[in-house]
This record gives structure tokens, C-alpha cells and sequence, in this order.
């Protein structure tokens, strides 16, 4: 058995307890951060957004299992500092202004950082140059929006004329996802890519950035 196997299967389930433990014992152990991320997180979020998105879970066991990949992380998350975590990628996520609904944007997040990727939310009501701001700020290689709401997704092409005004958007991949909001609409605005769920934009957000 592999050094992540419980670590992994814990964090699956949702075992907040277990999984807490094996993140503690491979500390104590000495293991490698890098390793604990690749084998024990992202190897559990991976199968998560592959059951989700096949079917064979639903959010409410998705949630647990994000959740207690993020209790774990709180562990190893002082040691990133210390530059023993490579970052998949800089992402910059929020609901888009005008829009309060964060549920489906909170999972986006927490998927994304069991993904390796290093996560800034902004949270909800985000104007298009709070955007460009944090994008700028922290070298962002994603800018995510969510929209729940039809009358809102207006917002989501604002941002990305925000962007393209800051002279920024050549240096950022635009992804977007909610509710109301459809492939052909990020076609229309000219987003890079769409995400229909949380399982998918992991992988929608390693494709863009040309991860296997």
C-alpha cells in the first residue's frame, strides 16, 4: 500500500478525522510536500471531479470531500512559503458584481486548490477592475467568474473588456461557469473556456494552461 492510499481514500469519503491524521503522520514522517499534494489531494480531488461529472457522485458528497481536502491543507499550507510547493497555477475567482450566489463558486474554489492550484477569492459582487486589479497584482494565469443569475452575466463580458483595456488579457486565460451560463456564451464574449460544474473546470483549467 502506498504511502497516500489512506490519505487519498480518506479524503474521498469525506473523513475529515482520517484524513487530518494521515496529512499529520506524513508530516511526521517527513514526506515530501509536494508529494503529499500530488498523491494524498490532488490524486483524491482528480477522482472526485471524475465521479462527479460521470454521475456516480453528487454535490453534497463532492462539498465533503473538498472540505476535508481543505482541513488538511490548513496543515500544510505554512510550509508553501517555505517554497516546497509547486503551484499548478495562479487563479483569481469571484462571483461577478451585482451577483451574491457563492455556493457553486466556494466549490469551483476549493476544487481548484485540491487541484495544486494557488486560489484568490474575491468573493461575491466583484467589479470588472477589482478583477484586473487582483490579476495584476498577484501575476494571475486564470481569471474565473461565476454568474448565477441571467441579469448578471452582462458583467462577465464587461470584465473581459476590463481586461483587455488594462492591457492584461493577452497575459491571463478567461474561465467562466454558473448556472445560466452556456458554452456558447463564452464563445460569444470571447471567454477561453466554460466550466458546467466543479469537476470540470479543474480540468477546463489545467487544459488551459497545458497540464496533463
Amino acid at each position: 500500500m502506498s504511502d497516500f492510499k489512506i490519505l487519498t481514500e480518506a479524503v474521498i469519503r469525506g473523513d475529515v478525522p482520517k484524513a487530518v491524521a494521515e496529512t499529520e503522520g506524513a508530516l511526521d514522517k517527513g514526506l515530501d510536500i509536494q508529494e503529499i499534494l500530488d498523491k494524498g489531494f490532488i490524486a483524491a480531488m482528480d477522482e472526485v471531479g471524475q465521479k462527479y461529472t460521470k454521475g456516480q457522485i453528487f454535490v453534497p458528497e463532492m462539498l465533503r470531500s473538498a472540505k476535508t481536502m481543505k482541513e488538511c491543507m490548513r496543515l500544510i499550507r505554512p510550509l508553501f512559503e517555505k517554497g516546497d510547493f509547486t503551484s499548478k497555477g495562479k487563479v483569481v475567482i469571484g462571483t461577478v458584481k451585482q451577483d451574491v450566489h457563492d455556493i457553486g463558486k466556494n466549490l469551483v474554489a476549493m476544487m481548484l486548490e485540491g487541484g495544486g492550484f494557488t486560489v484568490t477569492d474575491l468573493g461575491v459582487e466583484v467589479a470588472p477592475e477589482k478583477f484586473v486589479h487582483k490579476a495584476r497584482q498577484v501575476k494571475a494565469d486564470i481569471v474565473a467568474m461565476s454568474a448565477l443569475l441571467s441579469t448578471t452575466m452582462p458583467a462577465m463580458r464587461e470584465t473581459i473588456v476590463a481586461l483587455q483595456e488594462a492591457g492584461i488579457r493577452d497575459e491571463v486565460k478567461v474561465m467562466i461557469g454558473g448556472a445560466p451560463v452556456t458554452k456558447q456564451y463564452a464563445e460569444e464574449i470571447e471567454a477561453d473556456s466554460y466550466a458546467p460544474d466543479a469537476g470540470s473546470a479543474v480540468i477546463a483549467a489545467k487544459k488551459l494552461l497545458g497540464i496533463q
